[in-house]
């Protein structure tokens, strides 16, 4: 009986290897050729957190890097030389990045704690009333989380009381990593299935609520169109993505949408005065001019590599990879004019800018930082 059921088990493993092989193959992407030089990148540091995700975004606050890694390590890194101007070990896992505006740092355990961290340390925890995969936003003396039951919660930064909390309905699932938070003026957006709401962020009321995408589909998977971070904010004027449905931009102070184009990413989307650029599922990366939502180019010379959001950077744009690699394009085509290496693993979130360096933190949760020449 034991041989005859280790053969059936053989046999199942078997047959399923054999299906999966015979399925489609995953599309590979083309062959880059050899890397532009046409701009000179130096890089002037390196640091390391620990193993990292695609919740894990580094930020940069009060001429610092913040960043934590999924094993617990939590640091706050010299944005000009990469030297720790603090580390802390938590000791236990976490499930968001970390957030900070240069004073607490905050950032969300797995058994859904929030912790609030000063001068290298623990200052307060709270534990939240759900999980959540977004990394708390730190601003204006509060630490606001929104969980994945779509509630949107501030705590005093300074003893972690509750301040207040706002719950809007949506649908039954929610993405495994980080929706839309973000302060624009004396207004906080959240994005809520799909769409974005703007509260006072004193007392949690909703100033207006704004439709970015509607859900569609036969089944709840399917239905998902979360707003997803990052936002594009120039002023007031706030570009986001709906997961796998569209791209938009709004009135951040009266909540109007200005306009909505249909659009296949699952990350969020970055710009300029002028344009604002996004990568969709399949590697395409697009431009949209931030006035009209008309296209303005599309290039799909990346295709399949498995892209981060974008970051505009002047006359350039920087996009991460599923292969470590940094792409910096023209922002005018999306040509390549530089390309950089890191570690090998994935670039799981949009390039960060701090100070005059460009920064990646990779899923192995290495940081690499890059000056201009």
């Amino acid at each position: 009986m034991k041989r005859l059921t280790a053969a059936s088990l053989c046999l199942a493993i078997a047959l399923t290897l054999a299906a999966c092989s015979s399925g489609p193959k995953k599309p590979q992407p083309a062959d880059l050729g050899p890397a532009a030089q046409l701009m000179g990148v130096r890089q002037i540091w390196t640091a390391s957190v620990g193993e990292g995700g695609s919740g894990f975004v580094p930020v940069h606050a009060g001429g610092r890097v913040y960043a934590a890694g999924a094993t617990g390590v939590v640091a706050a890194i010299n944005a000009s030389t990469g030297a720790d101007v603090w580390r802390l070990d938590l000791r236990t896992r976490l499930s968001t990045g970390v957030g900070s505006d240069g004073q607490t740092a905050a950032v969300i355990t797995a058994e859904n704690v929030l912790v609030a961290i000063a001068d290298g340390e623990s200052r307060w925890r709270v534990r939240l009333p759900a999980r959540s995969f977004t990394p708390p936003l730190v601003a204006g003396g509060r630490v606001f989380v929104l969980t994945a039951d779509r509630t949107v919660v501030a705590y005093d930064a300074a003893n972690g009381a509750r301040l207040w909390g706002q719950t809007r309905t949506g649908d039954p699932l929610t993405l495994n990593q980080p929706a839309a938070l973000a302060a624009v003026g004396d207004t906080l957006v959240a994005g809520v299935s799909g769409r974005l709401v703007g509260l006072n962020p004193d007392n949690g009321s909703v100033r207006w609520e704004s439709l970015v995408a509607t859900s569609r589909g036969t089944n709840e998977v399917e239905r998902l169109v979360d707003v997803v971070a990052p936002v594009g904010r120039i002023g007031a004027n706030v570009c986001v993505r709906a997961y796998g449905a569209a791209v938009g931009c709004l009135d951040g102070v009266r909540g109007s949408v200005i306009w909505t184009k249909p659009a296949q990413g699952v990350v969020g989307v970055h710009g300029d005065d002028r344009l604002v650029f996004g990568s969709e599922s399949n590697g395409t990366l697009l431009a949209w001019r931030r006035d009209s939502g008309e296209q303005a180019w599309t290039s799909e010379r990346l295709k399949n590599r498995q892209l981060s959001a974008p970051l505009a950077l002047g006359r350039v744009i920087a996009v991460g990879d599923g292969s470590g690699l940094v792409h910096v394009l023209s922002r005018e085509d999306g040509s390549e004019m530089a390309r950089l290496s890191t570690d090998g693993s994935a670039i799981v979130s949009q390039p960060l800018l701090a100070g005059d360096a460009l920064v990646v933190m990779t899923a192995r949760g290495a940081l690499y930082a890059w000056r201009p020449e």
